[in-house]
């Protein structure tokens, strides 16, 4: 049974920094392409960050290119988000999901290419 676990939320004041982590069991990680995504309410899920299962590849939205940062450890199944210059805008529930791309070093470019999601991670920033 394939089970994706965020964790690292919280609330932070504006301009500090947060860092999720995101394992995921029962599958072969490094076959899997990693997504973050994030929802507010109210709001459509927006893609945030994405990166192949090597790490050589990787996509941020523009309205995180710079201040956040993706990577991954395949020995531990753990993928993660380097968050800094945090804002109040960047409050959302914050959501992983893998995407299987064994043999193919590359980038899912839509959401239903990825099969499994985690539950969430909650991230509150104040002004």
């Amino acid at each position: 049974q394939v089970q994706v676990v965020e964790s690292g939320g919280g609330l932070v004041q504006a301009g500090g920094s947060l860092r999720l982590s995101c394992t995921a069991s029962g599958l072969i990680f490094d076959g899997y392409a990693m997504g973050w995504f994030r929802q507010a309410p109210g709001k459509e899920r927006e893609g945030v960050s994405c990166i192949s299962w090597s790490g050589v590849r990787t996509y941020y939205a523009d309205s995180v290119k710079g201040r956040f940062t993706i990577s991954r450890g395949n020995a531990k199944n753990t993928l993660y988000l380097q968050m800094n210059s945090l804002k109040p805008e960047d409050t959302a529930m914050y959501y992983c999901a893998a995407s299987y791309y064994n043999g193919y070093d590359g980038l899912p470019s839509r959401d239903d290419e990825y099969s499994y999601w985690g539950q969430g991670t909650q991230v509150t920033v104040s002004s």
